[in-house]
C-alpha cells in the first residue's frame, strides 16, 4: 500500500508591503497608553525644556503630565468654564490659556493660582500664545478680534479686528519677535507685525482654518482646513506651493518633527498622516479609534500624543534602541565544521543508513487518510480557516471531488451547516482562483438541497445571495467581453492603416 500524500494547497503570491526607512522609523513605537480625560482634548503642548512634560487642555482643566506618567503631576483647575489652548513659553516656566468666559490666564508652572488675568475679549478665547520675546502674548477669540498683551503690566497693547469670523488658531514666528499668524473660520490666514496697526499679509485658504504652522525658518507657512493641508511661501507674498488632499474629513491639527523634515496632520477621519517636507508625499500614517482633535510630538520625537473627541489621550513612546554589548562572545565553530562530510561520496564498500522523515499531518489530512470525508470537510469549514486561509478549504473540496466523495460530504447537513457552506461559496465563488472548484460545489449543493428550499428562511436568503453574486459576475464578464471586442476592432484598424501606409510608400518608390 502506497504512503498517504497530503493535500496540496494552491499557493498564490501576495503583494508585500513596501518597507521604507520611514516605515521602520515610525513603527518604532510601543503599544499606546490610553488615558481618559474629562472631555474632548482641544490642545496638547510639550514643554520645550527637559524633562519635556506636556500640558493637556480638556474640559475645565489643564493637566501637566510627565513623559512616562499615567497620572497628572499637576492640575490647573481655576476655570469657571471650559479652558482652551494651554501653551508653554519658550523657557517652559510659564503657561497661558484661554477660556469660555473670554478671559486669558497666565500660570507659573511651579505654582497653582494664575499670575495674571487678561480681560478684553467679549467672547470665548480659543487661541493664545507667546511671542518669541517672551514678554508679550497674542490671543484670538470668537469676537473676531486678535489682541496683543503685555505680560509685566497685564495691559492690552493693540487689538486687530480684521477677521470676519471666529479666530481659532495661530502661531508665532521664532525668527522675528514681532511676527505672528492667525487663522480664522472666515477662510483666511493673516500675518501680523506688532509694529503695525494692520495685518501685513492675507492668505485665502478656501475653507475654515483649523490649524496653522510656521516652519522654524519662518519662510514657509502651513494651513489646515477642510480636507486640505496647504503650504505657502511667505517670502514670495503668500504664494501657494502645494495643496495636499490626503484626508477625507476635516484636518484639525498640525505639527512638525524635531528636524522639520516631517509634517504631521491629524483629522476627524481618525488618521494621522506623515508627509516628507521635501516631496510632500505621505510616507506613513497612523490609525486611531475615534476622531482626532489635537496632536503633539515631543522635542526629541520620543513621544507622540494624540487627543480625541471622546476625551481619550493616546500616548506612544519610542522603543529603546538595542545596545550593542561588546561582551566576549563564545567563539563559534568555523564554517567548514558545518559542511564537513556534506560533499562526501559513498564508496562501494560503504553501508548507507537513511534516516526516516516523519511527516506531521494536519487534522483534515488525518481524516482524509481515514476516508472520513464529511468530517474532513467540517475541519476546513471552521471560521479561522475560511476567513484567513480559504485556499485550504477549496483544496480539500477539490480533493474530495477528485475522490468522488464530495457529494456525500455535502449531503446530510443541518440548517446551520448549510448556511455556513453557502456563505463561503457565495463570498468566494467570484475569485478567479477558486471559481472552477466552487462552481461545482454550488451545483452539487443546489441539487442536494433543492427539495428543502422554502423550509428555512436563513438557507433561502443564502441561496438568493449566491444567485446575486453569480449574476453580478456574469454581468461583469459580459461588459468585459464588450470592451475586448472594442479593443480588437481598434487594434485591427491600426494594423490596416499601417499596412496601407507601407503599400503607398512602396508604390511611390516604384513610380519614382
Amino acid at each position: 500500500m502506497a504512503a498517504y500524500k497530503p493535500v496540496v494547497v494552491q499557493a498564490c503570491p501576495k503583494l508585500g508591503e513596501k518597507i521604507t526607512q520611514d516605515t521602520l522609523y515610525w513603527r518604532g513605537y510601543k503599544t499606546p497608553v490610553q488615558i481618559k480625560e474629562f472631555g474632548a482634548v482641544n490642545k496638547i503642548d510639550f514643554s520645550p525644556v527637559p524633562p519635556y512634560n506636556y500640558a493637556v487642555t480638556a474640559s475645565s482643566r489643564i493637566h501637566i503630565y510627565g513623559r512616562y506618567s499615567q497620572e497628572p503631576i499637576k492640575t490647573f483647575s481655576r476655570f469657571r468654564d471650559a479652558a482652551y489652548g494651554a501653551t508653554y513659553r519658550d523657557d517652559g516656566q510659564l503657561l497661558v490659556a484661554g477660556s469660555e468666559d473670554s478671559s486669558i490666564r497666565l500660570f507659573d508652572v511651579s505654582g497653582r493660582a494664575p499670575l495674571r488675568q487678561f480681560d478684553g475679549h467679549t467672547k470665548p478665547v480659543h487661541l493664545v500664545g507667546f511671542l518669541s520675546d517672551k514678554y508679550r502674548i497674542f490671543s484670538g477669540g470668537d469676537d473676531y478680534s486678535t489682541n496683543l498683551w503685555d505680560i509685566p503690566s497685564a495691559t492690552e497693547i493693540v487689538s486687530y479686528s480684521e477677521h470676519t469670523d471666529y479666530v481659532r488658531c495661530g502661531c508665532a514666528s521664532k525668527v522675528n519677535a514681532d511676527v505672528f499668524v492667525t487663522g480664522s473660520y472666515d477662510h483666511t490666514v493673516k500675518l501680523f507685525d506688532a509694529r503695525t496697526k494692520r495685518s501685513v499679509m492675507t492668505i485665502e485658504h478656501g475653507h475654515p482654518v483649523e490649524s496653522v504652522l510656521l516652519f522654524p525658518s519662518g519662510g514657509l507657512l502651513v494651513s489646515a482646513g477642510g480636507r486640505y493641508v496647504k503650504v505657502w511661501d511667505v517670502l514670495k507674498g503668500g504664494q501657494l506651493l502645494v495643496s495636499l488632499k490626503n484626508h477625507h474629513k476635516t484636518v484639525t491639527c498640525l505639527c512638525l518633527n524635531s528636524s522639520g523634515q516631517r509634517l504631521l496632520s491629524g483629522s476627524l477621519d481618525r488618521h494621522v498622516k506623515i508627509y516628507s517636507t521635501t516631496s510632500y508625499k505621505v510616507v506613513h500614517s497612523f490609525n486611531y479609534a475615534t476622531s482626532i482633535l489635537s496632536l503633539a510630538l515631543s522635542p526629541e520625537d520620543e513621544t507622540i500624543v494624540v487627543g480625541m473627541t471622546n476625551g481619550v489621550l493616546n500616548i506612544k513612546h519610542r522603543k529603546p534602541e538595542e545596545r550593542n554589548e561588546k561582551s566576549q562572545k563564545k567563539r563559534q565553530p568555523a564554517y567548514r565544521t558545518y559542511v564537513k562530510g556534506r560533499t562526501y561520496m559513498p564508496k562501494q564498500e560503504d553501508f548507507c543508513v537513511s534516516k526516516p522523515v516523519r511527516r506531521v499531518l494536519r487534522k483534515y489530512d488525518k481524516l482524509l487518510k481515514s476516508f472520513e470525508s464529511s468530517k474532513a470537510l467540517d475541519a476546513v469549514l471552521e471560521p479561522p480557516i475560511m476567513l484567513h486561509t480559504p485556499e485550504v478549504t477549496v483544496a480539500v473540496m477539490q480533493e474530495l471531488h477528485r475522490r468522488g466523495t464530495l457529494r456525500n460530504a455535502l449531503a446530510g447537513r443541518d440548517e446551520k451547516q448549510v448556511n455556513l457552506l453557502l456563505t463561503f461559496v457565495a463570498r468566494r465563488v467570484i475569485e478567479p482562483r477558486f471559481t472552477p472548484v466552487l462552481v461545482t460545489v454550488a451545483d452539487m449543493i443546489t441539487d442536494i438541497y433543492q427539495p428543502v428550499v422554502g423550509q428555512s428562511a436563513i438557507v433561502d436568503k443564502q441561496f438568493l445571495k449566491l444567485q446575486e453574486a453569480i449574476g453580478k459576475e456574469i454581468d461583469y464578464q459580459e461588459e468585459l467581453l464588450e470592451v475586448l471586442g472594442m479593443m480588437d476592432t481598434l487594434f485591427a484598424t491600426f494594423t490596416e492603416k499601417r499596412d496601407t501606409d507601407l503599400e503607398e510608400n512602396e508604390s511611390d518608390g516604384l513610380t519614382e
